[in-house]
This record gives C-alpha cells, structure tokens and sequence, in this order.
C-alpha cells in the first residue's frame, strides 16, 4: 500500500511535533552539562605522586595516580587518603596544563580524604586567579538525578562522563547482611565508617579518584572513591566540607570515639536505639560501663535510632561531630532496666602507627598503636614493631635473626619507644656487636646484631693470565663428521674478539685449531671445551702462541700474542649510591669486547637499581652505562663518588644523569625527596 503526500504529510505532523517535545529537553540537559563542565573542569586536577611503602625490610617508591579537585581560590585541593595518604611528592596538573607542586595540609583515612594546598608561589605570577569549584549539598541530591564524573581515569587526563544517581544513602554489609565491614583502602586503616555513598552509574575507572562528582547546577555533591562493575561510588560533599572545615582551621582532622560498635535494632522489634555489639578494651565506653547487648536510647538527650544499616554510619556521625575531652551522658536499656552513664569522648587513634627504616641495617620498623596492639594480641603497645628484614643485611645476620613481626624492646640499655629513639640507639651503639631484647610471640629474646656494613668491592684479584682472545667449540665426532672430517679432533673457532691479537693475527671464525706449540688439541668430547683456555693460562702473557689450523681445508699456521686476561667483573671495582639507590661497578676489558666499546670508553656500569628506590623511579636500569651527572664526566667508580661527593651537600632537586643504553645515549632525571633523605629513609 503506498501514501498519498496528503496522507503522508498529516502523518507527519504528529511526529514532528513529539520530536520538537522531544528535542526541547534533551537542548536544556546538554546546557546545563556545558554550564557545568564551565564551571568545574578546569578546577579539575591530575595527580601524579610517589607513594612509598614499606616492603621487605626497606622502604620503596612508585608512581601512582589519581584526580582532586581545586576548592578555593588559594589553591586548595581535595583528594582521597589513598591517592595521597602515603605520597612523598605531589604534583597537580591543570586541563590548561598548569603544573603546581602540592604540599599535604592534612589527611583523614576514616573518610579517606586527604586535603592538599598547591604551591602558588612558584607561578609566573602568584596573584593570577585560579580556577576552582564550589562544594554543593549532598543531602539535596535525589535518584535519577544527572551527574558528571571527572578525573584522570587510567591516567587519561582530564576526561568527564555522564550518568544518574542511582542511590544517595549507600552502606556495604557483608555478604550475610549482618554487619558492615572494614574497608581497607589503605593497609589496615579503617574507612567508610562514617560514610553513606552516592552510588552512580558515571564511568569510574582507576585514576578516577579523589575526582569531583558534579551536579548540572556545576557544584561539586561528591569525591569519587571507587568503581567497579560500572558502578560508582562517592563520598558526598558535606562530609568532605566537614573535613576540609577542620584541616583549614587546625592544620588535622580530629574524630570524637566513644569505642563501641553497633548494630540495628529492627531484628529486636524495636523501631528506637542502638544495638551495642562491641565494647573496645579500655575505650570510653567501656570505662563508663557499657558492655555488648546494651541499646543506646540517646546521647546527651538526643534520641538515637538506627534501625537499619544504613543508619549506621549516622550515629558513628554524631560521635565523631563530638570534641575530644567532652563529658556526654549515655541512657541505654540493659534487660528491662533503663541505666546512665558518663563517657569523656577521646580521638579515634590510627591503626598504622609511623613507620621508618634503617636502610644500612636493612631494617623497616613501625610504631605499635593501641589498635594494632589490640589487633595483634600484644599484652601492651610498647617497643617497636619489625615489618621486614632484608636478606644479607645486619638484623637478618643477628644470633638468632630478627623477624618480622617481632618487637624490638632495647638496643642496649636504651628502651626503644619509636622510630626515632631506635634509629638514634642503633647509631648511637658505638661498637659493633649490639644487643637487641625483643618480644616474639609470648618470648623475650636477646639478639645479638653486628652493626656493619660493608659496601665496597673488591679493588684487586689475582695477577693476570694469558688469554687468545677467541670462543671456540669442542670438535665433537658429530661436528666432524658434519665437516667431512670424521675422526679430527681439536676446536672450532666461534668468535673472534675485535681489536685484540688474534684478530690481529688473521684468525677466523671457522678455523679448525688442531695444535697448539706443537702438541696436539685432542679435544673431542663436550666436557674438554676448557682445554684450550687452561692450556693458554699456562703460558705467560706476551708469549707467542704457534697455532696450527685448518681454513677451508688447507692447514696452515698462526702466531698469536697472547693478551693478559680481560678483567673480569668480580674483579672490579664497585660503589653503591645509598641516598639515590643503586650500585656501580668499572668497566672491564670484556664488557667493552662484549659491548662492542672502544677501549678507551670510560664510564661506570649500573649493576643494580633497588626496586622503588629513587633512582628506580627515574627508571635507571641495571647494564646502563653512566657517562655523566648534571653535566660532570663520569670516567671511573673514583670519579663517581667524587663527582656525587661535591653534588649532594648542594641537595639538587635534580640529577640529570647522562647514560649509554644499548646503542643509545639517554638521560635519567632523578629527583629525590631530601627532606626524607635526611632521615635516613
């Protein structure tokens, strides 16, 4: 059946219409979208950093990546603990391309906030304005409600996606719906507690967080946190306006903590209270007499109501709102019978305490918080608390070795109470064999630990033998008879060295070597392929070595100069960079012949980069081949360490480190953080 164009034109109509009905709204959300991209994108900001961790008995570093947002003209930023908690170096990017260094104002883990200040003072012009965004309330956002995530996902800068609120209140329970658990975004530190996310369908991906979550009116209801399974969760913005309120105003954050976990009380048939599950050891609550099964009716007589999970967070709230040292009155329901109790409010204290190394001994240490007392079942949080112990190094060599996970309570007669006084009484030792008390398990232990060390190579060896300067391989029967030479035996030339005697002397790859000084090669099996090189160190370096061979065929005879052995590497001469962390070692004869150097190259070999150590980060690899730091000769180790030694009192932001790579030169920009070198990490 066709259409008259009458017909089609009066079909048409209604079509027309509902598409102009149709386009209407979707011109008004594509506005609001620019207006708030305008308004928030170019406060957005990348974030590269170096994280360090403590990992087999020293500290490493490693890049790591993330996103924040700038919130006051003065240039300060939020961001997640867990893209800065652990950063010995941030740097924060503009879309515009603007770089500032950022300095840590403070940071929260129970949040997993952290707030950061950029430093104006090294732009061209400190007084320029500065994009930033305005924090929105978290508590008007509704489902279905557009938002915009933007950030640096996969270290993509500065990207932006579009999705809905898909719930404003959401808590994590365990997979049982019995509990809310530990999150631990960063080692054991707890987070989320106090969090009601915003749940999202906007694209989160790795580098997303600590990115502004932005509504269509361009303010900032959210810090992104994590996704997975494209779902997005936030952290709303009136809890971070209630982080960044206490950083600007005291320089850290400080949550009120009465020491009890609660539970809802719907499965009670209650509609009013709180569930005590747990009472922590010596904690507020403890001491004020609560105890698990009581229900908390109101604190200072404000009712409490947590009937569901998701109200959970909300009373971990209101304590946390509570300053430390105030005196709050409990009404709770033990039984049938209503009580009251007094409980002075504390600070919720860290679960990681400070950690530090001693990288000479190869020793990473932890201060022992309450809570990682509790944790780990130690009868007191005294001492320092052993993380790892490197392989080789002094505390690993102790009678009997330290562990990890022991605790070290003297060096010496000194009590050792944190990093500090631990580094200092091991310095301070004064000999070389310290005594060590420490607690394992529910043993006290004395070790005994030998405070040297000794990182120099060796600078000599044994005097030097006579050398061909060829590769060969044994004339086996196989490789006779594959020669048309059934029953020869002696050596096949693989390998002539360049610029020695023998390639001097004429000797090629394929000569058949059958006699040496007259006496027959009998070399026939696999295991005679040492012969050759035993019976030339037998002769002395400058003698001639009368070679018979066969070329093609044709017998002939070669006289060689032998050549003192090339210096082997176990030979040379060795150094190890501690403050950038990698190690050096001369050339030697056979590194140029196998490199193809001249044999005038001078320079240093990289024999070993610790892995994330400063130098590791530049991306200095083992085999690379020093020729020059900020623009000084390297020739040799002692030009090395002289070359360093006038370098590091000047501390330079930069080691500009000029390489040989192969066949390529290259350059390797070390930056080190010297306010962490000067203690010794």
């Amino acid at each position: 059946m066709s259409l008259r164009p009458s017909a089609f034109i009066l079909l048409s109509l209604p079509l027309l219409a509902a598409s102009v009905a149709c386009a209407a709204p979707a011109d008004s959300i594509r506005l609001d979208i620019d207006q708030a991209r305008e308004k928030v994108y170019p406060a957005l900001v990348n974030i590269s950093a170096v994280q360090r961790t403590y990992e087999g008995g020293r500290s490493e570093r490693a890049p790591i990546g993330g996103s924040g947002v700038i919130v006051s003209p003065d240039g300060v930023v939020l961001t997640n603990f867990h893209v800065a908690g652990h950063a010995t170096r941030i740097t924060c990017t503009l879309p515009s391309g603007e770089e500032f260094e950022a300095k840590i104002v403070a940071q929260d883990p129970l949040t997993d906030l952290s707030v950061l200040r950029l430093r104006l003072d090294r732009r061209p012009d400190p007084k320029a304005p500065l994009p930033f965004a305005n924090l929105g309330d978290s508590d008007s956002l509704q489902v279905g409600d557009f938002v915009l995530a933007m950030g640096n996902p996969l270290l993509l800068s500065s990207s932006m996606t579009l999705g809905i609120v898909s719930n404003t209140h959401r808590v994590f329970t365990d997979t049982t719906g019995s509990e809310i658990p530990k999150m631990e975004l960063e080692d054991q530190e707890e987070s989320g507690l106090l969090t009601r996310w915003i749940q999202h369908d906007a694209l989160i991906l790795p580098g997303n967080s600590g990115g502004p979550l932005v509504d269509l009116k361009g303010e900032v209801v959210g810090i992104n946190e994590l996704g997975a399974a494209g779902v997005g969760f936030a952290i709303p913005a009136n809890i971070a306006a209630q982080v960044l309120k206490q950083a600007l105003a005291n320089g850290k954050i400080q949550h009120g903590w009465l020491g009890m976990t609660v539970l809802p009380v719907s499965k009670l048939n209650r509609q009013t209270g709180a569930l005590v599950a747990a009472v922590s050891p010596s904690s507020p609550a403890e001491k004020a007499g609560l105890a698990p099964g009581d229900i908390v009716l109101d604190i200072d007589g404000d009712p409490v109501t947590v009937r569901y999970f998701e109200e959970v967070p909300l009373f971990y709230q209101r304590i946390a709102a509570l300053a430390e040292g105030k005196v709050v009155t409990i009404h709770y329901l033990r039984g049938d019978t209503t009580l009251s109790a007094a409980a002075t409010v504390t600070s919720v204290e860290r679960y990681n305490g400070t950690e530090g190394e001693i990288r000479d001994m190869g020793i990473a240490v932890e201060e022992i918080t309450a809570a990682r007392a509790l944790d780990m079942r130690f009868p007191n949080h005294d001492g320092i608390l052993v993380t790892g112990v490197r392989t080789g190094y002094p505390f690993e060599s102790a009678q009997p070795p330290v562990r990890a996970n022991d605790v070290i309570l003297k060096v010496d007669d000194t009590t050792i109470t944190g990093v500090e006084s631990f580094r200092k009484a091991v310095a301070g030792a004064g000999r070389k064999d310290a005594v060590i008390a420490l607690r394992r398990d529910n043993e006290y232990l004395l070790a005994v630990v030998k405070l040297k060390t000794d990182e120099t190579g060796p600078e000599g060896g044994e005097l030097p033998k006579a050398w061909l300067g060829v590769k060969t391989q044994v004339l086996t029967p196989e490789i006779a008879s594959a020669l048309k030479l059934p029953g020869r035996k002696g050596f096949r030339i693989t390998q002539v060295y360049p610029d020695t005697e023998a390639a001097k002397a004429g000797l090629e790859v394929g000569d058949l070597l059958i006699a040496l000084n007259g006496n027959k090669l009998d070399a026939s099996r696999q295991q005679d392929g040492e012969d050759l090189r035993r019976t030339i160190e037998d002769l002395s370096v400058g003698d001639k070595a009368q070679l018979k061979l066969l070329r093609n065929g044709v017998a002939q005879t070669i006289s060689v100069l032998l050549e003192a052995t090339p210096g082997d590497a176990n030979d040379a001469k060795t150094a190890r960079q501690k403050e950038l962390e990698f190690a050096v070692r001369e050339l030697v004869g056979l590194d140029r012949l196998k490199r193809h150097l001249p044999r005038d190259q001078k320079g240093v070999l990289v024999t070993d980069v610790t892995e994330g150590g400063w130098a590791s980060m530049a991306g200095l690899s083992a085999d690379d081949l020093v020729l020059s730091i900020n623009g000084k000769n390297v020739t040799n180790v002692a030009s090395f360490q002289n070359v360093l030694a006038g370098l590091l009192p000047t501390k330079p932001r930069i080691f500009q480190v000029f390489v040989r790579r192969g066949y390529k030169t290259h350059f390797v920009f070390i930056e080190p953080d010297w306010d962490k070198l000067s203690t010794g990490e």
